[in-house]
């Protein structure tokens, strides 16, 4: 579903993904994890599209080159991107933004799905304005919910959560899961993926995937952390 052949990205002379080859096949869930810097969330923007980046390789989403084409064709194609920190968006409730990018949006469907992420109170709301971390979460899970998309970016969906809210939000990622959505979920930490199906995890240091494996890697990382990785390379 996704194939991602010798990714690099830079910016200027900074080069900060070094040759990344990864593929995800329909309905898994991969977990990228790896110290800071080491180019996890570069991942995510790049195959959003993000424009900061000078980019060679190869990326194709369902037999379709995305590499190429601009961030809202890649958003049209089915790509999804949830933020490490949301912005807000003063004076665009939820239901205003949701009803904007979904064509003949079915209301019933709408309502139910924000009561199932228990948004419904945020619909006539300003999109992520006073929320917490946890609250502004569930709400792009609602939006991706709607918008089932064919590969969904978390960066670090996870960051500044508690724990309780971490365990909520790992529990609407599972309940969401179906065979046409593919997952990359960036964190730092293992907390969240104890909580998770995850099909394969990647440790990514200085730009590249230096390791992948099964849960097992969860465990490698939490009794040795990343500097067995950096200095194996």
């Amino acid at each position: 579903m996704l194939k991602i052949e010798n990714l690099k990205a830079s910016i200027g002379d900074v080069e900060i993904l070094k040759g990344i080859d990864l593929e995800i096949s329909s309905g898994e869930l991969h977990a990228v994890m790896g110290p800071n810097g080491s180019g996890k969330s570069t991942l995510c923007h790049v195959l959003m599209g993000n424009t900061d980046y000078e980019k060679e390789g190869k990326v194709t989403l369902n037999g379709d080159d995305v590499l190429s084409i601009p961030q809202f064709e890649r958003a049209e194609k089915g790509i999804f991107q949830s933020f490490q920190y949301p912005v807000g968006l003063p004076g665009v409730t939820l239901k205003e933004f949701t009803e904007s990018f979904l064509e003949n949006v079915d209301k019933d469907e709408l309502i139910e799905t924000s009561k199932r992420f228990n948004v419904q109170e945020f619909l006539d709301r300003d999109v992520n304005v006073d929320l917490s971390g946890g609250e502004k979460k569930r709400s792009e899970l609602f939006q991706l919910s709607l918008m089932k998309p064919s590969l969904a970016l978390l960066d670090e969906i996870d960051s500044g959560l508690d724990i309780d809210a971490i365990k909520s939000v790992a529990s609407l990622i599972n309940e969401n899961r179906d065979e046409k959505t593919s997952y990359i979920l960036v964190t730092h930490y293992s907390r969240i993926l104890k909580y998770l199906d995850v099909d394969k995890v990647h440790i990514v240091v200085n730009g590249k995937i230096v390791k992948s494996g099964s849960n097992e890697l969860i465990e490698e990382v939490d009794s040795g952390g990343y500097t067995q990785y950096q200095e194996e390379n």
